[in-house]
């Protein structure tokens, strides 16, 4: 088979866990069933407080406000989707993740190369390189910038002649 098919470091003979939904994490367990049903129940008794006065004397207490936080159905999916998130990153391929001595020089002969044709043939980086427009100010070509000829003929009007 190619080898650009193949998966990268050896990994083709390690199987994948199951993927799992991201709705088994948010309803599934117990505690998250739980949280999902307390939410109406808090945000009903909410809108029960403003005709019985007990429930409004609680509602507008400083506990309230921060089961308020609690209660707020984002908080919820974005707590319970850690669940989820750890699960979905568990289930990379099994190995300790390290690279052979091999692998590390082929990655480095291609970060060397890379920088190379980023750089361009001359080896310069293109930021200090006055005839590489990405250097901003200082290419020939930038009508403002220091090395352009327009500016060269502004600085000319202004010499004090002796």
């Amino acid at each position: 088979m190619n080898r650009y098919f193949e998966p990268a470091f050896g990994h083709a003979d390690v199987p994948l866990a199951p993927r799992t939904r991201v709705s088994e994490w948010l309803w599934r367990p117990w505690y998250a069933k739980l949280w999902w049903v307390a939410i109406p129940v808090w945000w009903m008794g909410m809108a029960a407080s403003v005709k019985v006065a007990p429930l409004a004397s609680f509602y507008d207490s400083a506990f309230a406000g921060y089961l308020n936080i609690l209660f707020f159905p984002p908080t919820a999916l974005v707590v319970l989707a850690v669940g989820y998130v750890r699960a979905w990153l568990d289930a990379r391929p099994a190995g300790d993740g390290s690279l052979s001595w091999d692998e590390i020089k082929e990655l480095e002969r291609i970060r060397i190369e890379e920088e190379y044709w980023e750089r361009g043939p001359g080896g310069v980086d293109p930021s200090f390189d006055i005839y590489d427009p990405r250097s901003g100010a200082l290419y020939v070509g930038n009508p403002f910038g220091p090395n352009s000829v327009r500016r060269q003929h502004q600085w000319h009007r202004f010499e004090v002649v002796k």
